[in-house]
C-alpha cells in the first residue's frame, strides 16, 4: 500500500483566482469566483439546505457534487440546474427550494 503525505497533495504557492462576482440567491447577494461550481459558491457562504426531501420534509443539500443525485437541485436564471454542474456567472438568479 502506498501512503502519501498531507504535504504532498497541498497547494503550497499562491491561488490564483478568477474575477469574484455576485450571485443572488434567495434575495441575498453572495460573492464567489466566475466559473467555480455554485455548489462551492453555496457551501462557502455559508448555504447548505437547498431544498426538503418530498416525503419527510427532511433538509437536503450539496451530496455527491458530481450531478448523479439530484439533491443539489436549484432554480438558476428561471431554469432547474444542479448546483454542483453550474459554473457561477455574475448576476446569476438562484432560487432554492427552501425560498419558497
Amino acid at each position: 500500500m502506498l501512503l502519501v503525505s498531507i504535504m504532498t497533495v497541498r497547494i503550497t504557492g499562491p491561488v490564483r483566482r478568477s474575477d469574484q462576482v455576485t450571485v443572488a440567491v434567495d434575495g441575498r447577494a453572495i460573492q464567489a469566483f466566475a466559473g467555480e461550481t455554485l455548489a462551492a459558491a453555496l457551501f462557502a457562504a455559508g448555504v447548505r439546505r437547498l431544498r426538503a426531501s418530498p416525503r419527510m420534509g427532511a433538509p437536503r443539500g450539496m451530496f455527491c457534487l458530481m450531478g448523479s443525485c439530484q439533491e443539489c437541485l436549484v432554480r438558476v436564471d428561471g431554469r432547474r440546474a444542479l448546483a454542483c454542474q453550474e459554473p457561477v456567472r455574475d448576476g446569476m438568479v438562484v432560487v432554492t427550494e427552501v425560498a419558497r
